[in-house]
């Protein structure tokens, strides 16, 4: 290689310096020539500092000294080659190019000097590896003077998945599961991009109870959600904590909503709903509603919220069925509403309780010839839109016009059936509970089923 002289550059001393040009000259080198700096090749700056060759390097080769490379082992193993008879102060920088060096390492190959001190060749196998060495002298020969990793400057990495139904938000991907699924997560992200998910886990909603006359309304399904997903502004009521994942497959359960009732014989609790679940987030199914008080059927049962008494007895009313069952923190729903009686007379205590809902307790029946109204959901906004979940299911009032029916809770709960039609059914996809049945003096009429549940997981994915 020949050395090129730059000549007829006129010199400015100022206090000793020499300056050649000025700032913002420009000096344009021949291809392939060598600039010496009093005959010292190793650096054109300081001892120690290496010039970047951007050809990334894919097989084995000798380095020369003051340079440093990029290089790709992705294909297999490679061996850089040292510089033969080094001076004090040559140096050789490489960097991992595709991060691969932990699968396919680099071998620094000695050409007949030592490297820290050994007469070794010395191996590069930790990912994303960046080394500086220097030529000291014949004793130590090459050493390490700086090493690092691409962690030390990380970029942003996002959380990756595949599994539901997916639509994006802004900034955020949404994963809306109806049925099950699973939720495949390729890249875990990092602190710079994101490493959480918001979930929306609602389980599905208890049947309505089924009784001549006055069948509670069906508890809502367990709802259970991270609290940057509520929509009021104001905090967040029963809300847990965005959930940290990793890489692996996470199995989705969507529960159903529990059966209406119908037929012989007049007193039948309303079906509980299945669970639905993701990762560490379990929401029970909600409590079936009460019948009435033959046989003990009467009590509305528990779940993730509980289920609305049913018809009392000449004297007493049906208990309502407890909510947060089995108990979480935060709690995942509320107590059902308890059934009517005992009153004078005792016709006038057949009207159910309202199931309970996510957000509030059902309705006790009564004051008057009323059934309970179910309790209601709550509103997420985790796909972008305000929306309910989790409403409770209402009360069935005997022989009274529509009005007197217990109302299902915002969220999907179903309304009370008045007498001689169906309950009405929690809607789907919403967890609500359903209405409650009044089995005179038709027995083809039914309760409400319940409204099968979902689960919805989002998570950023860009800036």
């Amino acid at each position: 290689m020949s050395e090129v002289k730059v000549n007829k550059i006129s010199p400015r001393t100022n206090c000793g310096t020499v300056t050649l040009g000025d700032s913002g000259d420009t000096f344009t080198i021949p291809a392939g020539a060598t600039i010496t700096n009093n005959g010292t090749a190793a650096g054109f700056g300081a001892t120690g500092a290496a010039s970047w060759d951007t050809t990334v390097k894919t097989s084995g080769f000798t380095a020369v000294s003051g340079v440093g490379y990029f290089v790709n082992t992705t294909s297999g193993a490679i061996t850089v080659t040292l510089p033969a008879s080094p001076d004090a102060g040559a140096v050789v920088a490489v960097k991992d190019y595709a991060n691969t060096f932990d699968t396919n390492a680099v071998t620094l190959a000695r050409n007949g000097s030592n490297i820290g001190g050994e007469a070794d060749d010395a191996t590069l196998s930790t990912e994303g590896l960046a080394v500086t060495l220097v030529y000291v002298d014949a004793t130590q020969g090459w050493l390490v003077t700086d090493n690092g990793t691409q962690d030390t400057a990380p970029t942003a990495q996002y959380v990756t998945a595949t599994g539901g139904t997916i639509t994006c938000c802004g900034d955020y991907r949404i994963h809306t599961f109806t049925g099950p699924g699973t939720l495949c997560v390729s890249c875990a992200g990092n602190a710079q991009g994101s490493t959480t998910v918001d979930y929306l886990v609602v389980a599905g909603g208890g049947g309505g109870g089924w009784a001549n006359g006055g069948g509670g309304g069906g508890g809502a399904g367990g709802l259970r959600y991270s609290a940057s997903t509520y929509c009021n502004p104001a905090p967040a009521p029963s809300a847990g904590s965005a959930l940290p994942v990793s890489i692996t497959t996470y199995p989705i359960i969507v529960g159903g909503g529990g059966a209406y009732q119908s037929g012989s014989p007049d007193y039948k609790q309303g079906n509980t709903g299945s669970n639905s679940t993701f990762s560490t987030i379990t929401s029970a199914g909600g409590g079936g509603g009460g019948g009435g008080y033959c046989g003990s059927n009467g009590p509305g049962l528990a779940g993730g919220s509980g289920g609305g008494g049913g018809k009392g007895g000449p004297t007493y009313g049906s208990p309502q069925g407890n909510g947060n069952t089995p108990p979480v923190s935060p709690p995942q729903g509320n107590n059902g509403g308890a059934g009517g009686g005992p009153v004078t007379p005792v016709g006038n205590s057949n009207h159910g309780g309202g199931g309970g809902g996510a957000g509030a307790p059902g309705g006790c029946a009564g004051p008057g010839l009323t059934g309970g109204c179910g309790g209601n959901g709550l509103v997420v906004a985790i796909n972008g839109s305000c929306a309910a979940y989790a409403g409770g299911g209402g009360g069935q009032s005997e022989g009274q016009p529509a009005p007197a029916q217990g109302q299902g809770g915002s969220g999907g709960g179903g309304s009370g059936g008045q007498t001689g039609a169906d309950g009405a059914g929690g809607s789907a996809n919403t967890g609500g509970g359903g209405g409650g049945g009044d089995s005179q003096p038709n027995s083809g009429v039914q309760s409400g089923s319940g409204g099968s549940g979902i689960v919805i997981i989002r998570y950023k994915f860009q800036n």
